[in-house]
């Protein structure tokens, strides 16, 4: 708490906290709360670990001068630190005008329990904690705990109301995206479009900075996927909808431009509602949205109630233990149902589910006879009917995780080179409307192959955050499979419009980005079954540079009115006569051009640059590596002008 109490109105980095059951609560004042996200649990460590000294005190401590002085610095470190952070406090309540009352009560609990514990601990002589009567935090102890717990829970307190404005600036901004979502959803004219499209994307600049803090907060592994995921949505969305609305203005009157824009906002708005469901922890329906039940998470919970067995011999009804694997079988169904699954796989999974009722039949069996006999610890006979189901249910888990994978992997490679997406584009700009649709059926086929997929490795994730990102690409797959035919059916009827075939690029470039994603699903779905970590440690990504919030987002800004301007030229260049014109070309490539640099500076060189601390540490070892030999030596001299020429460069592009 010393560190967050420095004065400017800000208490934490930006924390949030529910209002739900809560350990902590005292005297007058319950606040009923349960932290949710880290910087509010960061906050509170220091507060927490002053005051367990203070009351976790011997009862005969000896109470030296240096003792005393000890306990007095701690109390008086906490009463200063809470005068600082009340003051904060209160200048966000005097903003605040809503939060005034709640937050002055919560500053008001607190000051008084600081004000309390600096009484307490106010033991600076052995004759004064001797002589004078007064309470101190060595006679009166319950007095200590007291003030102790009120602390904690009004400065807890005071942290979920300062939350509570962080919560309701996501929610204005998202309100302020939607108008102009709107906005641009209603425009008629490319110039108003623009215009409505640079204040767009600087609206939705902010609400990623805003929604990206708090991603980064939240404590839970789940509302971190699922935020991640919408956030995803957003970002790719974004130039879909730059280029839909464009297709739609330049050709009003075709139906599949209509559908293929339309599909864009409807998407987005899902997204941003998603966004605030979890910010606010609520649904706009009042109804709590739970995750489908994956085989992983029913075999975990089946083989705790299965080991549970043995010290419940009384208390546990083994029909419960039976009519869950039963709801386990029939999820495996969607293993042996698909008509993607082979023979042999069917055959094994079938067979495997066979063994693993016979064992729960007879574990529950022993089970039984265990009890009959009043035994008061699991046979032996029952012990190894445990280690047999469990063994039994793993074996299945394997083999599921085994067809999952393989699946995935063969669609992978089926799909790395993207012929459909290159015969639709074809098709599409030959003005082929036959062959487009016929190409769109195969596309078809193979969004919901990958559908399918998709929900077999949410079975076999092995991770709640993997689960919910399964979940994330089969609603992908499922969407931009009918987007990009939409668009491939508007490319097909203006065959020679520029707008209509960059649309159609734009969507075939994100369903290739989700094929790109699904690959890496599956390594961590693969690294989780094989022990070898939790979710997203083993990836090596580009990290984002050292910039602060005002930098990203000018970078963020620059990057979209580039493109806007790139796809202005393009829209203005179609409407003139000469397309070969030499000046037309030279607009195009500038324009071009100078979106192609901002990419380059915001992903390559930052890229390189990352390499920097692996080539200085090389570079090191290698000069201070004696060898022999001219061979040796010429070798050793080539990689270390090798790694000095790097270094140089990678400086040179910084």
């Amino acid at each position: 708490i010393v560190t967050s109490a420095a004065p400017q109105k800000s208490l934490v980095g930006v924390g949030s906290a529910g209002m739900a059951s809560s350990p902590c609560g005292g005297g007058n004042f319950d606040c009923g709360l349960e932290i949710q996200t880290r910087s509010v649990e960061q906050t509170l460590i220091p507060l927490v670990s002053q005051i367990t000294t203070l009351i976790n005190h011997k009862d005969k401590l000896k109470k030296t001068e240096k003792t005393l002085r000890a306990i007095q610095r701690v109390g008086q470190a906490v009463s200063v630190a809470v005068g600082r952070f009340v003051a904060v406090g209160e200048a966000i309540a005097a903003e605040n005008e809503d939060l005034k009352d709640e937050m002055g009560l919560a500053c008001f609990e607190a000051r008084r329990a600081g004000t309390a514990i600096a009484q307490l601990t106010d033991v600076s002589s052995l004759e004064q904690c001797e002589g004078d009567g007064r309470s101190t935090v060595f006679s009166d102890r319950t007095g200590m705990v007291k003030a102790a717990r009120m602390l904690l829970s009004s400065v807890t307190k005071v942290l979920v109301l300062a939350d509570c404005i962080v919560i309701k600036q996501i929610i204005s901004s998202r309100n302020k995206v939607l108008v102009t979502l709107e906005q641009l959803e209603r425009v008629s004219t490319f110039q108003e479009f623009v215009q409505i499209f640079s204040q767009f994307g600087n609206e939705m600049v902010e609400f990623a900075h805003l929604t990206g803090d708090r991603q980064n907060d939240l404590k839970d592994e789940k509302k971190r996927a699922r935020m991640a995921a919408a956030r995803a949505v957003l970002e790719k969305c974004t130039m879909m909808l730059l280029t839909a609305s464009k297709t739609c203005l330049r050709h009003p009157d075709c139906e599949s431009a209509r559908i293929n824009k339309e599909a864009v906002f409807q998407r987005m708005r899902l997204a941003l509602e998603q966004v605030i469901e979890i910010v606010t922890d609520t649904r706009s329906d009042g109804e709590a949205k739970a995750l489908p039940v994956s085989i992983y998470a029913g075999i975990k919970d089946f083989k705790v109630k299965v080991e549970g067995l043995r010290d419940s011999l009384c208390c546990v009804s083994c029909e419960a233990v039976a009519a869950q694997l039963e709801a386990l079988m029939e999820k495996t169904e969607d293993f042996t149902d698909s008509a993607y699954t082979s023979h042999e796989q069917r055959e094994t999974i079938i067979q495997l589910c066979q063994i693993t009722r016979q064992e729960t039949k007879q574990l529950i069996n022993t089970w039984r006879h265990a009890q009959s006999l009043k035994a008061k610890e699991a046979t032996d006979e029952m012990e190894l009917s445990i280690l047999k189901t469990c063994q039994s249910i793993s074996d299945l888990r394997r083999e599921l995780h085994k067809v999952a994978v393989g699946r995935a992997t063969e669609l992978l490679k089926l799909h790395s080179d993207h012929l459909v997406l290159k015969a639709l584009k074809a098709s599409g700009g030959d003005g082929n409307l036959e062959a487009v649709a016929d190409y769109a059926g195969t596309l078809t086929e193979h969004k919901e192959q990958l559908v399918e997929t998709c929900r077999l490795l949410c079975h076999i994730s092995g991770t709640e955050p993997l689960e919910i990102t399964c979940i994330h690409a089969e609603e992908t797959f499922r969407v931009i499979g009918p987007q990009i035919i939409s668009a491939a059916q508007t490319l097909a009827l203006h065959p020679t419009s520029k707008i209509a075939k960059e649309n159609l690029d734009v969507f075939c470039e994100a369903w290739e980005s989700q094929l790109c994603d699904m690959a890496i699903l599956l390594k961590e779905i693969n690294d989780v079954f094989e022990g070898r970590r939790g979710h997203s440690a083993n990836l090596k990504t580009v990290k984002a540079a050292k910039l602060d919030a005002e930098e990203q987002t000018t970078i963020a800004k620059l990057g979209l009115e580039l493109c806007l301007f790139t796809s202005d030229v393009d829209s203005e260049v179609e409407r003139w006569d000469e397309q070969d014109h030499e000046m037309v070309r030279l607009c195009q490539i500038i324009s071009s051009m100078a979106y192609s640099m901002y990419l380059f500076t915001r992903i390559l060189i930052l890229s390189e640059t990352e390499k920097l601390s692996d080539a200085c540490q090389q570079l090191q070892v290698c000069a201070k590596t004696p060898v022999q030999g001219k061979s040796a030596i010429f070798q050793k001299v080539m990689q270390y002008n090798s790694y000095r020429l790097f270094l140089y460069i990678s400086e040179w592009s910084r």
